[in-house]
């Protein structure tokens, strides 16, 4: 675990692209804080990413969003641009009324989004930019997914992009770790497991190790 987990940050292999995903905010401030410093790409996804969009001024209807953190999210962004760290947000999104309502879902680019749509999943545009700055990446790490993937149509940006971070990994041009509940969720409904670097089961102390915080066993270790 943590071979992996210094191959993935302390000592990776460059260009490193990390995918940060969440409901919110507030949750993983610490992790962007620290990420920004730590890789040369950084995607953020899923509700998270509404409170940055909301932040550039886009409209983001009634999606879940932060937006009393926007000036947070905007901090984020500058501390990125000081650091030469190139963030990737949702170009296109899929939308609908309500999470109910799947089969109205369409893609839309940001500029057409409405006030009355809520946001579930990043769109195609945007899996295609992800996809490119990972062929031009060597290391790779996830912690969250890209949309709300255990429902349907919302599952497909998730998916692609573990499908091409798979197919990366296999052909020896990208090293893999990922970890977090619903990350590894994601990526076992794809069946990709097996073709990732590493997966870490370790849930919360991943993400506090992410947030570069010392791990009390990890301590221990380097002491004796």
């Amino acid at each position: 675990e943590l071979r992996a987990l210094e191959a993935a940050l302390s000592e990776p292999v460059r260009p490193v692209l990390a995918i940060v995903g969440g409901a919110k905010v507030s949750t993983k401030l610490d992790l962007l804080g620290n990420l920004v410093r730590k890789v040369d790409t950084l995607v953020i996804s899923g509700g998270m990413a509404n409170t940055f969009l909301a932040a550039q001024g886009h409209e983001v209807g009634n999606s879940l969003a932060e937006h009393d953190r926007t000036d947070t999210a905007r901090n984020i962004l500058l501390k990125a641009e000081e650091v030469a760290c190139k963030v990737l947000l949702p170009i296109d999104v899929a939308v609908a009324d309500t999470l109910e309502k799947r089969d109205t879902a369409r893609y839309v680019p940001l500029s057409e989004v409405g006030p009355t749509d809520c946001i579930f999943d990043a769109g195609p545009e945007t899996v295609t930019q992800i996809k490119s700055a990972l062929q031009a990446s060597k290391t790779f790490v996830m912690n969250g997914p890209l949309g709300i993937f255990e429902v349907m149509p919302y599952h497909k940006a998730t998916f692609d992009v573990i499908d091409e971070v798979a197919r990366l990994t296999e052909a020896g041009g990208l090293i893999s770790i990922a970890g977090g509940g619903d990350t590894v969720a994601a990526i076992n409904s794809v069946g990709r497991g097996a073709q990732f670097s590493y997966i870490s089961t370790a849930g919360g102390a991943f993400l506090e190790w992410m947030e570069g915080k010392t791990l009390p066993g990890i301590a221990a270790l380097d002491h004796d």
